[in-house]
Protein backbone atom coordinates (compact mmCIF):
# COMPACT_ATOMS: atom_id res chain seq x y z
CA UNK A 1 0.00 0.00 0.00
CA UNK A 2 1.14 3.23 -1.06
CA UNK A 3 0.40 5.99 2.05
CA UNK A 4 1.54 9.98 1.20
CA UNK A 5 2.35 11.02 4.63
CA UNK A 6 1.81 15.24 5.77
CA UNK A 7 4.62 15.71 3.65
CA UNK A 8 2.71 16.48 0.96
CA UNK A 9 0.63 19.65 2.86
CA UNK A 10 4.09 21.01 2.99
CA UNK A 11 4.43 24.41 0.55
CA UNK A 12 7.25 23.20 -2.26
CA UNK A 13 6.22 19.11 -1.71
CA UNK A 14 2.87 18.58 -3.42
CA UNK A 15 4.51 18.37 -6.60
CA UNK A 16 6.55 15.68 -5.82
CA UNK A 17 2.99 13.90 -6.18
CA UNK A 18 2.80 14.37 -10.15
CA UNK A 19 6.13 11.98 -10.22
CA UNK A 20 4.16 9.12 -8.44
CA UNK A 21 3.25 7.83 -11.79
CA UNK A 22 3.16 8.73 -15.58
CA UNK A 23 0.50 9.64 -18.08
CA UNK A 24 0.80 7.67 -21.21
CA UNK A 25 -0.56 9.39 -24.68
CA UNK A 26 -2.53 6.27 -25.38
CA UNK A 27 -4.54 5.85 -21.90
CA UNK A 28 -8.19 4.73 -22.57
CA UNK A 29 -10.46 8.19 -22.42
CA UNK A 30 -12.73 5.87 -19.49
CA UNK A 31 -11.56 3.98 -16.95
CA UNK A 32 -13.79 0.73 -15.59
CA UNK A 33 -16.37 0.75 -13.11
CA UNK A 34 -17.91 -2.72 -11.64
CA UNK A 35 -20.57 -4.31 -14.06
CA UNK A 36 -23.14 -3.74 -11.90
CA UNK A 37 -22.19 0.33 -11.80
CA UNK A 38 -22.00 0.51 -15.71
CA UNK A 39 -25.27 1.56 -16.34
CA UNK A 40 -24.82 4.42 -14.17
CA UNK A 41 -22.25 6.09 -16.94
CA UNK A 42 -23.10 7.25 -20.09
CA UNK A 43 -19.86 6.70 -21.01
CA UNK A 44 -19.94 3.10 -19.92
CA UNK A 45 -17.26 4.10 -17.06
CA UNK A 46 -15.92 6.91 -15.11
CA UNK A 47 -14.64 9.44 -18.29
CA UNK A 48 -11.49 10.90 -17.98
CA UNK A 49 -11.39 14.65 -17.31
CA UNK A 50 -14.63 14.20 -15.05
CA UNK A 51 -15.98 15.34 -11.87
CA UNK A 52 -18.17 12.76 -9.88
CA UNK A 53 -20.04 13.22 -6.67
CA UNK A 54 -20.89 10.45 -4.34
CA UNK A 55 -23.11 11.31 -1.64
CA UNK A 56 -24.29 9.10 1.38
CA UNK A 57 -22.01 5.95 0.85
CA UNK A 58 -18.33 5.20 1.52
CA UNK A 59 -19.18 1.34 0.50
CA UNK A 60 -19.90 3.16 -2.88
CA UNK A 61 -16.97 5.35 -3.18
CA UNK A 62 -14.65 2.87 -3.06
CA UNK A 63 -16.43 0.25 -4.91
CA UNK A 64 -15.88 3.11 -7.66
CA UNK A 65 -12.11 2.98 -7.22
CA UNK A 66 -11.84 -0.99 -7.34
CA UNK A 67 -11.89 -1.83 -11.77
CA UNK A 68 -9.94 1.03 -12.21
CA UNK A 69 -6.70 -0.08 -9.48
CA UNK A 70 -7.24 -3.26 -10.27
CA UNK A 71 -6.32 -2.70 -13.94
CA UNK A 72 -3.33 -0.67 -13.50
CA UNK A 73 -4.91 2.87 -12.48
CA UNK A 74 -3.31 5.02 -10.00
CA UNK A 75 -6.04 6.29 -7.08
CA UNK A 76 -5.58 8.70 -4.68
CA UNK A 77 -8.00 9.83 -1.44
CA UNK A 78 -7.26 13.45 0.24
CA UNK A 79 -8.50 14.43 3.76
CA UNK A 80 -10.85 11.50 4.87
CA UNK A 81 -8.25 10.15 7.93
CA UNK A 82 -11.01 7.99 9.10
CA UNK A 83 -10.95 5.54 5.31
CA UNK A 84 -10.41 1.65 6.20
CA UNK A 85 -7.73 0.33 4.12
CA UNK A 86 -9.45 -2.85 5.27
CA UNK A 87 -12.28 -2.29 3.77
CA UNK A 88 -11.34 -1.03 0.58
CA UNK A 89 -9.57 -4.28 0.19
CA UNK A 90 -12.16 -6.27 1.10
CA UNK A 91 -14.15 -4.44 -1.62
CA UNK A 92 -11.48 -5.24 -4.29
CA UNK A 93 -9.72 -1.76 -4.24
CA UNK A 94 -5.75 -2.77 -5.13
CA UNK A 95 -4.45 -0.67 -1.94
CA UNK A 96 -0.84 -1.42 -3.30
CA UNK A 97 -2.05 1.49 -5.77
CA UNK A 98 -3.77 3.36 -3.52
CA UNK A 99 -2.11 6.78 -1.83
CA UNK A 100 -3.38 8.62 0.93
CA UNK A 101 -2.91 11.84 2.53
CA UNK A 102 -5.02 11.87 5.84
CA UNK A 103 -4.46 15.12 6.75
CA UNK A 104 -3.72 18.07 4.25
CA UNK A 105 -4.62 20.73 6.26
CA UNK A 106 -5.04 24.05 5.07
CA UNK A 107 -3.27 22.89 1.81
CA UNK A 108 -5.71 20.96 0.66
CA UNK A 109 -6.84 22.47 -2.56
CA UNK A 110 -2.24 22.22 -3.59
CA UNK A 111 -2.20 19.07 -2.49
CA UNK A 112 -5.52 17.84 -5.08
CA UNK A 113 -4.12 20.05 -7.44
CA UNK A 114 -0.85 18.53 -7.75
CA UNK A 115 -2.16 14.90 -7.36
CA UNK A 116 -4.30 15.37 -10.78
CA UNK A 117 -1.36 15.92 -12.31
CA UNK A 118 -0.21 12.36 -11.59
CA UNK A 119 -3.23 10.12 -10.81
CA UNK A 120 -5.45 8.46 -12.30
CA UNK A 121 -8.70 9.07 -9.75
CA UNK A 122 -8.44 11.59 -7.27
CA UNK A 123 -10.92 11.59 -4.28
CA UNK A 124 -11.34 14.81 -2.16
CA UNK A 125 -14.09 16.37 0.00
CA UNK A 126 -15.76 19.27 -0.12
CA UNK A 127 -14.16 20.82 3.20
CA UNK A 128 -13.66 24.22 3.41
CA UNK A 129 -12.86 24.27 -0.71
CA UNK A 130 -14.76 27.41 -1.71
CA UNK A 131 -16.59 27.46 -5.35
CA UNK A 132 -14.28 29.01 -7.23
CA UNK A 133 -12.01 26.46 -5.67
CA UNK A 134 -13.54 23.23 -6.56
CA UNK A 135 -13.95 24.92 -10.03
CA UNK A 136 -10.56 25.42 -10.61
CA UNK A 137 -9.46 22.01 -9.32
CA UNK A 138 -12.66 20.00 -11.61
CA UNK A 139 -10.70 22.45 -14.46
CA UNK A 140 -7.41 20.95 -13.54
CA UNK A 141 -8.91 17.20 -13.82
CA UNK A 142 -10.37 18.02 -17.55
CA UNK A 143 -6.99 19.51 -18.28
CA UNK A 144 -5.20 16.57 -17.07
CA UNK A 145 -7.33 13.73 -17.59
CA UNK A 146 -7.70 12.42 -14.41
CA UNK A 147 -11.32 11.18 -12.78
CA UNK A 148 -12.13 13.99 -9.25
CA UNK A 149 -14.25 11.96 -7.15
CA UNK A 150 -15.64 14.36 -4.09
CA UNK A 151 -17.95 13.53 -1.33
CA UNK A 152 -19.96 16.00 -0.76
CA UNK A 153 -21.92 18.98 -3.05
CA UNK A 154 -20.07 20.16 -5.79
CA UNK A 155 -20.40 22.96 -8.48
CA UNK A 156 -21.46 21.72 -11.27
CA UNK A 157 -20.40 17.93 -11.74
CA UNK A 158 -20.67 15.59 -14.32
CA UNK A 159 -22.55 13.30 -12.72
CA UNK A 160 -24.00 12.91 -8.86
CA UNK A 161 -24.32 9.38 -7.11
CA UNK A 162 -26.49 9.42 -4.71
CA UNK A 163 -27.56 6.43 -2.11
CA UNK A 164 -31.35 5.68 -2.56
CA UNK A 165 -31.31 2.47 -0.18
CA UNK A 166 -29.36 -0.27 1.50
CA UNK A 167 -30.80 -3.55 2.11
CA UNK A 168 -28.97 -6.65 4.38
CA UNK A 169 -29.54 -10.02 4.06
CA UNK A 170 -28.80 -12.86 6.20
CA UNK A 171 -30.83 -12.12 9.24
CA UNK A 172 -32.77 -14.14 11.28
CA UNK A 173 -36.06 -13.18 13.86
CA UNK A 174 -32.94 -11.35 16.05
CA UNK A 175 -30.24 -13.81 14.95
CA UNK A 176 -27.90 -15.08 12.40
CA UNK A 177 -24.72 -13.15 10.78
CA UNK A 178 -25.04 -10.45 7.74
CA UNK A 179 -24.11 -11.86 4.87
CA UNK A 180 -24.47 -9.44 2.15
CA UNK A 181 -25.32 -5.88 1.31
CA UNK A 182 -27.56 -4.78 -1.59
CA UNK A 183 -27.05 -0.87 -2.13
CA UNK A 184 -29.17 1.00 -4.88
CA UNK A 185 -28.00 4.00 -6.52
CA UNK A 186 -29.53 6.61 -8.46
CA UNK A 187 -27.57 9.07 -10.64
CA UNK A 188 -28.29 12.11 -12.36
CA UNK A 189 -26.07 15.12 -14.13
CA UNK A 190 -25.51 17.13 -16.99
CA UNK A 191 -24.86 17.09 -20.83
CA UNK A 192 -24.98 12.92 -21.89
CA UNK A 193 -25.87 12.12 -18.26
CA UNK A 194 -28.90 14.34 -17.60
CA UNK A 195 -31.30 11.32 -17.80
CA UNK A 196 -31.63 9.63 -14.74
CA UNK A 197 -30.01 6.01 -13.89
CA UNK A 198 -30.73 3.56 -10.87
CA UNK A 199 -28.75 0.49 -10.42
CA UNK A 200 -27.92 -1.71 -7.63
CA UNK A 201 -24.70 -3.18 -6.11
CA UNK A 202 -24.75 -5.92 -3.63
CA UNK A 203 -21.35 -7.02 -2.07
CA UNK A 204 -20.92 -9.40 0.77
CA UNK A 205 -20.99 -8.26 4.63
CA UNK A 206 -18.19 -8.69 7.20
CA UNK A 207 -19.27 -11.43 9.58
CA UNK A 208 -21.26 -9.85 12.13
CA UNK A 209 -23.06 -11.89 14.72
CA UNK A 210 -26.68 -10.64 15.69
CA UNK A 211 -28.11 -11.82 18.67
CA UNK A 212 -31.05 -9.04 20.09
CA UNK A 213 -33.97 -7.86 17.91
CA UNK A 214 -32.51 -4.53 19.67
CA UNK A 215 -29.36 -4.63 17.73
CA UNK A 216 -29.05 -1.37 15.09
CA UNK A 217 -27.72 -1.26 11.68
CA UNK A 218 -25.65 1.66 10.64
CA UNK A 219 -26.09 1.80 6.63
Amino acid sequence: MSVLGASLAIPGAVGVASDLTSAPSGRARVLPVLPDLADLFPWGGLRRGSTVAVRGSTSLLLALLAAPTATGSWAAVVGMPHLGIVAADELGVAVDRLALVRHPGTHLPAVVAALLDGMDLVVAPRGRLTEAQARRLSARARHRGAVLLTTGPWPAVDLELRRARTRWSGLGEGHGYLAARELTVQAHGRGSAARPARATLTYPARPEPVSSPRHRLIG
